[in-house]
């Protein structure tokens, strides 16, 4: 069987950590997961899964120590492929897997924006580091053609670039009503509050202050948030004002049960690489609006589900007056039986595993870009 390494920063609460955990799942390869920031949250998940889990034991940005840890690890596992995620992850360990004469190095893109990476701005520097490692893998795993594109513009080959969406799976994310009753009961809510809820890492550039702004201007709606970051200090500030209505629960493993819990799904997010936590809502057949979302940008004129099982979907400016608006409207529908969306089915991770294999066994990948090919 193909043994794989996947390497990441850390192992916290964060989407391309859960897409790794889910990959180690799903599969049919012989995986290990190395952390280079040391074993937090989801370690033992993994490890509940079989699947071993190594601390490297970085402590800083720039400690060089990781790296032979790194190659001896790399030799010693034998190793078909090193599997590569986030930026600090990439840059080490596409060094280590060449010096290690790993022979397939392939390396996941998840969160490159238009003016940051991961949260750090995507200065020169930023760039030519990621250029000149990016030059020593065999492919690039971009997760939305719009990830593709700003790679293009980075300086990547056209030829060197896989896009393969981020998976998901559905059942995880399917709506609960016994979950919904108890994480209400557990917050205060009421059965008939009206909730609005987003989930995601607060960054600036998710834009959370978008949505207190727009939940206090609509009577008698409340904001649950799920998520924690370097900004949660200055939103929690935000919260305290009169009139905002908004409950934190910080970062979640059981989102779903956290889905269940909501009326309407808000995303104003301005950047965004994919937007899973918009196909993770509608998985959960909520109502949702959104500002940007490649994933569904990229299902453009794909046909909708059968009539009557999809939930609404809206884009919006990413205004706090058009949040408001919407979510105006959206609270005057009727409820209706909530179940998953076509296009949250569309990214189901079994139909997106055999491609990464394959990347993992072939010399060279193929051109594989286009909507119909991410998807087929």
């Amino acid at each position: 069987m193909t043994r794989v390494l996947h390497l990441i920063t850390g192992l916290g609460l964060g989407g391309a950590e859960h897409q790794l955990v889910l990959l180690a799942r799903h599969l049919p390869v012989q995986c290990e997961v190395a952390t280079l920031a040391g074993p937090t949250t989801l370690a033992g998940e993994l490890r509940g899964l079989g699947v071993p889990v190594h601390d490297l034991g970085m402590v800083h940005n720039r400690d060089l120590t990781v790296l032979p840890r790194l190659v001896s690890l790399m030799r010693r596992g034998r190793y078909d492929a090193v599997h590569t995620h986030l930026y600090r992850a990439c840059l080490y360990g596409r060094v280590a897997a060449r010096i290690a004469g790993v022979r397939r190095i392939i390396a996941t893109e998840h969160s490159l924006g238009d003016r940051h990476i991961e949260g750090r701005d995507t200065t020169w520097p930023v760039r030519m580091l990621y250029r000149a490692s990016e030059q020593l893998g065999s492919a690039t795993v971009a997760v939305s053609p719009t990830v593709e594109r700003r790679l293009r513009d980075w300086g990547v080959p056209a030829r060197r670039v896989v896009t393969i969406p981020n998976g998901l799976d559905p059942v995880a994310f399917a709506f609960d009503p016994r979950a919904r009753e108890r994480v209400r009961h557990g917050l205060g809510l009421a059965s008939g509050d009206f909730v609005v809820g987003t989930v995601g890492r607060l960054v600036p550039t998710k834009r959370v202050d978008v949505l207190i702004d727009a939940v206090a201007r609509v009577p008698g709606a409340k904001l649950l948030v799920v998520g924690d970051g370097p900004d949660a200090l200055r939103l929690h500030a935000m919260a305290s004002a009169p009139g905002a209505r908004v409950l934190f629960v910080g970062a979640r493993q059981d989102v779903g049960a956290y889905l269940s819990a909501m009326d309407v799904f808000a995303s104003p997010s301005e950047q965004e690489t994919f937007g899973l936590s918009v196909l993770e809502a509608l998985a959960n057949g909520l109502p949702t609006i959104y500002t940007t979302c490649p994933a569904l940008q990229d299902l453009a004129g794909r046909p909708p589900g059968p009539e009557g099982d999809e939930p609404p979907v809206r884009r919006v400016p990413g205004t706090a007056e058009a949040y408001a608006a919407a979510l105006r409207e959206l609270g005057d529908l009727p409820v209706t039986a909530r179940s998953c969306a076509a296009a949250a089915r569309a990214y189901a991770i079994d139909g997106l595993v055999a491609r990464l294999v394959a990347l993992y066994q072939v010399d060279r990948p193929g051109r594989m870009t286009t909507s119909e090919e991410a998807h087929r």
